[in-house]
């Protein structure tokens, strides 16, 4: 599970196993060095915030992961409630049973044991669109993540914050530990150069916060102005590891089956998109790592001698049943975890590259989506060029450092707080929308402030009392409306009162780069490159034909500057795309081979997607 690279959804392979597997904390409820077992969101809520739900439509966003200290499901306690009204439920990547395939499409549906529609948070439609949340008032989410910032559950909570900002509904995260504990930070803070899935949300490879601080994190630092709140853990500490907290452990994805692999996947994910093998398609993944041609007697050898805190390597032997090297004998190691509290995953992940890579340089091989991967367009060539791990982890440090004490650990919602770091307190929130704000030289975009106040309390913000700056003399802002003047990149400052809002602006022609195609079982996926992420295009039939039209649009790139035809094979709704520029607004037509064709349009950065439906 992890990020989309380029326009298809590759996360973890294939399904381990088809079922969801629960099981215990080997400490059990006297776990949690002593201190007796913490208290998850979802059992707060139901004893303590209650009247947060009253008189309101409830939507839940969760999955297998959802359930309480007994291992009640989320969604049977909510809908069994005579106080709660559950009106829909929002499946992520796998399922709200979790029975899909990693990357695979969830297909929305009614669920049969309690005849709810069961919505898509994954496939073509990532955010919950205005017709899923016309009989919604606010969004739950209850989701176990797992500490990394490829897993992603944590960017499902992101594109719910987005539907809720822009819907007007309220949005509650029932928080879950970290399992891999909330003290430790790793790895570079992902560049805008690498961002697809993620979108706006750039996150080092290791965050150390819970969901609910993440929202919170997001609300503020993205000006979202999101009506949020969280409930809390009771006895969460940011020291515990998941074998602390006095909870079962279930599965959170096919391939993270255990506590073990969940503690290990942000270090050995690391090894992904290289010829090394994480271990998917045997019973320990992210635990044996190797590769067909590695020694494993000498990487354990090699690995132990670097001294690397919290794990001893054995070497293994393993084939795997499906994935990287089916079928083939696979030599490494097996990482064995002694303490979890100890362990530097990126720095684990890292000299598992290098020591790996040393033994066979020749037959190392990198893909050119490892950048987006660790989040870093430097690193492959530093990996490559056999840079110390020690350098490459120092490249990073300063901006690291920067953003966990400047922007990460404002947010924090339990302790022990780093040195200088006080607990979150809500002092509202003000959002400016849209949340992508672009604009060519000469448009107008009509902007909306909205907030609420400590309390949740929506603020009453008359237009008059705005006030508005910008940045870089892109332009200004006159009655609500931001009017492009220059091309550059600035900033738009909204104040009210004591609230602050600021959203970062490109002002620049749309360049279209690129269009290209993928076909899937259910869906033909068309994809326009851009230079900048969009939202003021428009999709109209017309004739048998659908018309993409982009106001101010540019032919750059790879595309015919006089316009042309890209032939789509293979596809039974489309036969072909015609595109040209007529009087300074970018046209694409869709051939189509049917009368009709329904059509999603999942967001990505700097692309726009259509998903024509077969």
């Amino acid at each position: 599970m992890k990020y989309i690279k380029y326009i298809f959804p590759v996360f973890v392979l294939a399904l381990l196993v088809t079922s969801l597997l629960v099981t215990s904390s080997a400490e059990g409820k006297d776990g949690n060095n002593g201190n007796g077992k913490v208290v998850p969101g979802i059992e707060v809520l139901l004893n303590k915030k209650l009247d947060w739900l009253e008189n309101k439509r409830v939507g839940l966003i969760t999955n297998p992961t959802g359930v309480d200290s007994d291992l009640k499901s989320s969604v049977d306690l909510l809908y069994n409630h005579p106080d709660v009204k559950l009106t829909a439920l929002f499946g992520p990547e796998h399922g709200i049973r979790g029975s899909r395939e990693a990357g695979e499409y969830v297909e929305s549906y009614i669920d049969e044991k309690t005849g709810l529609p069961v919505y898509s948070l994954y496939g073509p439609t990532w955010k919950p669109t205005e017709e899923m949340l016309a009989d919604v008032d606010v969004l739950l989410f209850d989701i176990q993540d797992v500490g990394s910032n490829v897993y992603t559950y944590i960017y499902t909570l992101g594109f719910a914050m987005e539907a809720a900002a822009e819907y007007d509904k309220e949005l509650i995260v029932l928080d879950r530990p970290n399992p891999i504990g909330g003290t430790k930070v790793e790895g570079p803070l992902r560049s805008e150069e690498t961002v697809s899935f993620m979108g706006r949300f750039l996150l080092p490879v290791r965050h150390g916060m819970t969901v609910g601080e993440l929202a919170t994190m997001w609300n503020h630092e993205y000006s979202m102005g999101v009506d949020l709140k969280v409930v809390k853990m009771k006895g969460w500490k940011r020291t515990m590891h998941f074998e602390d907290t006095g909870l079962p452990w279930v599965m959170t994805s096919p391939n993270i089956p255990t506590k073990e692999t969940a503690y290990l996947y942000a270090g050995t994910e690391l090894l992904d998109d290289t010829s090394l093998s994480t271990g998917l398609g045997t019973t320990k993944p992210f635990e044996l790592v190797g590769a067909p041609w590695i020694d494993g007697e000498a990487l354990a050898k090699e690995m132990n001698n670097r001294n690397i805190s919290g794990v001893t390597f054995r070497s293994a032997y393993f084939t795997p049943m499906f994935g990287k090297y089916e079928g083939e004998l696979v030599g490494g190691v097996q990482v064995h975890i002694d303490d979890p509290s100890q362990i530097n995953l990126v720095n684990l992940g890292l000299n598992l590259v290098d020591a790996m890579r040393d033994q066979n340089p020749e037959k190392f091989e990198m893909t050119s989506s490892y950048a987006n991967l660790i989040g870093d367009p430097e690193v492959p060539e530093m990996i490559m060029n056999d840079e110390p791990v020690d350098r490459i982890i120092k490249s990073w440090e300063d901006e690291l450092n920067t953003w966990v004490t400047e922007v990460r650990n404002q947010y924090l919602l339990y302790n022990p707080y780093p040195s200088g770091a006080q607990p979150y307190k809500d002092e509202g929130v003000l959002g400016i929308l849209p949340l992508d704000l672009t604009a060519a030289p000469g448009q107008s975009v009509e902007l909306t402030v909205q907030g609420y106040d400590k309390n949740g309390e929506k603020l009453d913000i008359a237009p008059s009392s705005v006030e508005w700056s910008t940045t870089n003399d892109i332009g200004y802002v006159e009655n609500g409306i931001f009017h492009a003047e220059k091309e550059g990149q600035g900033k738009i400052v909204a104040s009210y009162g004591d609230y602050t809002a600021s959203r970062d602006v490109n002002v620049s022609a749309t360049q279209i780069k690129n269009i290209r195609y993928g076909i899937h079982s259910a869906y033909s996926r068309i994809v326009f490159d851009l230079n900048k992420t969009v939202n003021n295009y428009t999709i109209k039939e017309k004739d048998d034909k659908l018309l993409l039209k982009i106001p101010y649009g540019e032919i750059e790139g790879e595309l015919d500057e006089q316009g042309g035809t890209i032939d789509i094979k293979n596809s039974p709704v489309i036969s072909s795309i015609d595109y040209r520029i007529e009087n300074d607004v970018f046209v694409a037509a869709f051939n189509l081979k049917i009368d009709e064709v329904e059509y999603e349009t999942p967001e990505f950065s700097s692309r726009i997607v259509v998903d024509l439906m077969h």
